[in-house]
């Protein structure tokens, strides 16, 4: 296949890590991509103005730089102003194969990946789904309907260390499961700085709890029963960003054969700037034979240096490494997780693979309205005074 044309929504820290040194993690895996294929055509990038999209531009040429991979990249809106709904010329103009790949603040990616589908693009959203079950119900029948690939980037899935607990899990090392907890944060220029805009449209558990909300279904294939969530608002609140600064949720799940286990989940971001990574993240999984432990911000590697002092580095996520000919390549489970849909879309397209083949082994629209259903549930408990919700999924 030729001429595979790829559309990226979105030019924020995720896609190209505008606002920082960074260059964020869609664009390296593209480019990552594209140093194994020579089927792709073009990469359309979408903004809000041509400000952010100019940015965008120079990150990407950086890239190539760096990379010495070369991509023939367009960048939107191309006038001067605001326009929220640049995307959808793209869209209309786009010429197929083509996929989407959407990475908009959370509140806006039903109506965004909505018309991703209605444009026939086969397409993955950046973590959360959706943050109503309705939605993610809607976006499920809507792919469906027109026999296109959806999928979530719940990069968490290829990670290593999650990865090695399924393997655990699926070989009854560890018993029958009885309990989990999961201590998740990230640092407060997260919701004061990058996400300022749009942090009191959504949660820190929407945003950042979800990935081990669906890490647990992908290790125990377990539906969740019900729910409960405790917050706090007031650090945030001071800043005039009406929203949690931390939300506490136990879940309950129900393997197939009617046992239940807990998940307990601690969520925040108002660290302190001075803690040595970005998140902080921790998960206990205790079983009826064995445990396990993974901090999984303490990857073995500390990094000390006069400008950036003490930092923890996760060496298996999204970084540059450097080859033979002084060049540099991405590499790590974000890279992987976006690469793999990319692959998956080809054979899609070329027929090597039915989507119905995807549905259970991906993080797909199908799979990930599980989490959808917690997050709304969680959501409704925290509105009534943290009493228990019941999770009603109806495939």
């Amino acid at each position: 296949m030729k001429n595979f044309d790829i559309v990226v929504i979105g030019s924020g820290l995720y896609v190209c890590g505008r606002g920082t040194e960074g260059y964020g993690t869609v664009l390296p895996a593209i480019f990552e991509w594209k140093r194994e294929n020579i089927n792709i055509g073009k990469v359309h990038c979408v903004s809000t103005s041509i400000q952010s999209a100019q940015e965008l531009l120079k990150k990407a040429e950086a890239i190539e730089q760096k990379t010495g991979v070369k991509l023939d990249i367009n960048a939107y809106p191309k006038k001067e102003g605001k326009d929220d709904y640049a995307y959808r010329k793209v869209l209309n103009d786009i010429k197929k194969p083509a996929c989407a790949i959407v990475a908009v603040p959370d509140h806006l990616h039903y109506e965004v990946t909505k018309d991703c589908l209605n444009s026939g693009l086969h397409t993955l959203l950046v973590k959360p789904f959706t943050p109503t079950l309705s939605e993610g119900q809607e976006l499920v029948y809507l792919a469906n309907a027109k026999g296109l690939y959806g999928a979530v980037e719940f990069h968490k899935r290829w990670d290593k260390s999650n990865l090695l607990l399924k393997d655990k899990f699926l070989s009854r090392e560890l018993g029958d499961p009885l309990n989990c907890w999961i201590e998740y944060s990230q640092r407060k220029s997260i919701p004061l700085s990058f996400f300022k805009e749009w942090a009191s449209k959504t949660s820190v558990l929407q945003y950042l709890g979800v990935h081990y909300i669906d890490i647990i279904r992908f290790i125990t294939a377990a539906t969740p029963k019900r729910v409960m969530a405790i917050g706090q608002k007031t650090e945030l609140v001071r800043h005039k960003i009406e929203t949690y600064n931390s939300i506490q949720s136990l879940i309950e799940w129900e393997m197939s054969d009617g046992s239940r286990f807990t998940q307990t989940l601690l969520t925040s971001w108002v660290d302190p700037e001075t803690s040595s990574a970005i998140s902080d993240q921790k998960i206990k999984f205790v079983g009826t034979k064995g445990r396990y432990e993974a901090d999984q911000k303490e990857r073995g590697l500390r990094i000390n240096t006069e400008k950036n002092g003490i930092q923890h580095i996760n060496p298996d996520f999204c970084m540059p490494y450097g080859v033979e000919n002084g060049l540099i390549e991405w590499k790590g489970y974000g890279i992987d997780s976006i690469k793999t849909f990319l692959n998956d879309v080809i054979d899609v397209e070329e027929n090597k693979t039915l989507i119905s083949e995807l549905q259970s082994q991906r993080p797909s629209f199908k799979e990930s309205i599980i989490s959808s259903a917690v997050i709304e549930a969680a959501h409704t408990s925290l509105e009534n005074e943290s009493i228990w919700q019941s999770i009603d999924i109806i495939n």
